[in-house]
């Protein structure tokens, strides 16, 4: 099964001085994780698939959105027309694996969840990390959330980012992404404008707390 988990942003290049910073964390000698946070649509998936890219000798890449609540659980909690809010995540569930994934023992193979746009639902034991992986970069919408069970995440990382887009670029892209996946442009429309709008707003209320923005509207990106 292919998982379309995200389609990549075209066009967007990594600047080396990324590439290198990361490429240090792969140098200190310990487990490392790099969170990498954003608004839908800001492009932090294509940031961690460039530097996995980059990286491929000494990184993986685990997506927060593995802990998706399947449609069947939103149903149940009525939260189905929210889906990507942050109450539509397993966030207890995405800690214990951060937390496993720091102080994973050798020989012990991790296995995280991956969101599959496709059926629209996570699928567990996806993900093979191993013991001598030194750098895990995580990306995901929360990340940097400083409220209710999102507040505790932040100090379980090394080092945070946060990727921001100009609104309407963002905005298309979302847009081109749920038409892509299904959903006639109308409706692709309004979920933008109802669901992943008001997340964003949310989010990037939170980029203070980041090491490290990336501004893909900055020309020395």
């Amino acid at each position: 099964m292919e998982s379309k988990s995200e389609t990549p942003v075209d066009g967007l290049v990594l600047s080396q001085e990324y590439i290198d910073r990361a490429k240090n964390l792969c140098r200190n000698g310990k487990r490392i994780i790099l969170a990498i946070a954003g608004a839908p649509g800001s492009g932090k998936s294509t940031v961690a698939g460039l530097l996995h890219k980059a990286l491929a000798d000494c990184s993986m890449v685990v997506p927060m959105d593995g802990f998706h609540l399947s449609n069947k659980e939103l149903e149940r909690l009525g939260r189905k027309g929210r889906k990507g809010a942050p109450d539509t995540f397993d966030v207890w569930g995405y800690k214990s694996l951060i937390e496993r994934l720091k102080n994973q023992q050798k020989g012990e193979i991790i296995y995280a969840p991956e969101f599959y746009r496709t059926i629209e639902e996570p699928i567990a034991g996806s993900i093979p990390i191993f013991d001598d992986v030194p750098l895990i970069i995580t990306e995901g919408n929360y990340l940097l959330l400083s409220q209710g069970e999102w507040n505790p995440l932040s100090l379980l990382f090394d080092e945070r980012w946060f990727v921001t887009a100009p609104l309407l670029e963002r905005q298309q892209r979302l847009v081109n992404r749920h038409h892509y996946f299904g959903r006639s442009i109308e409706d692709a429309k309004a979920w933008v404008v109802n669901t992943d709008e008001p997340n964003a707003q949310l989010i990037e209320k939170h980029h203070k707390n980041a090491d490290l923005i990336i501004n893909w509207a900055d020309p020395k990106k």
